[in-house]
């Protein structure tokens, strides 16, 4: 039922969450912090797997830096405007295969086939089930290069109720609100579809494994969290902005600015056992 939820969600919002992204600086704000991260740790070349990419916001970035991209994501709709994007900017022969597919169920796809793996914007916290989300998380490294980085993104439980209290007052007390609170869980219905909501120990906890080094936990927006208006506003002064942006890096690994971003990032690395 939450499957179908979030396939009708992105089916009806393709275009709202390709420009999502890139819309002013404060939205880019998720996307330029999370290649900050991924040109700090990506190998110069090679395959990447772009898990649950959506219309493919990423993986054009990546091709075009170079890289070769396999796009996944269990939405039609997504995958039609991403093959066409790649086509309008002349990158089909970076993305070798655009396929539909889940991130719980990777087996098309060999062990240690990738040289790294994103699954960025999302895509874990739109599985409710811990223990599907416990298979996704899995299959991400059974599918990467002992070596390589694993980069996922999820959606702050603290960064959406504060959002609640910014944007959305008369939910605060309903049943969704608190079970939100008590859980991590919404099940959609009011203005988004079906989320599981993390606190930054619950992500750390899900990647701490054998296997697996934990290299960094980043707040995406950091402290320009639920400051659009501000951040947008400096953003027209280019050289504060810049200063702005040099302090943004250094404190968006800071634990308490992690919890409170609306979006977190783990950075992994996948350990060779041999």
């Amino acid at each position: 039922m939450t499957d179908a939820l979030v396939k009708d969600f992105y089916s009806f919002h393709v275009r709202d969450e390709w420009h999502r992204l890139v819309m002013d600086a404060c939205h880019r704000l998720e996307f330029d912090t999370t290649f900050h991260f991924l040109d700090k740790y990506l190998p110069r070349r090679g395959l990447i797997l772009d898990a649950g990419g959506g219309p493919g916001r990423y993986t054009l970035e990546l091709a075009r830096k170079g890289y070769d991209v396999v796009l996944l994501d269990a939405t039609q709709a997504n995958l039609d405007f991403a093959r066409r994007q790649v086509n309008r900017h002349g990158l089909r022969a970076r993305v070798p295969e655009i396929r539909t597919g889940s991130i719980v169920d990777l087996s098309n796809f060999t062990d240690a086939s990738f040289d790294a793996v994103l699954c960025t914007g999302g895509p874990l916290s739109h599985i409710l089930d811990p223990h599907h989300r416990e298979l996704a998380i899995t299959e991400l490294i059974r599918v990467v290069k002992p070596g390589a980085p694993i980069f996922v993104s999820v959606m702050s439980k603290l960064g959406a109720l504060v959002s609640i209290l910014k944007e959305a007052l008369p939910e605060i007390g309903l049943s969704h609100f608190n079970q939100l609170c008590d859980t991590g869980d919404y099940l959609g219905g009011f203005g988004f579809t079906a989320c599981h909501f993390y606190l930054p120990e619950e992500l750390r906890d899900e990647f701490t494994r054998d296997g697996l080094q934990i290299l960094e936990m980043v707040g995406l927006e950091g402290i320009s969290s639920h400051h659009a208006k501000e951040l947008n506003r400096l953003a027209k002064d280019e050289n504060r902005f810049q200063s702005w942006l040099e302090m943004h890096y250094r404190t968006c690994t800071h634990p308490v600015v992690v919890g409170i971003s609306e979006h977190m990032l783990i950075v992994c690395r996948k350990l060779d056992q041999t």
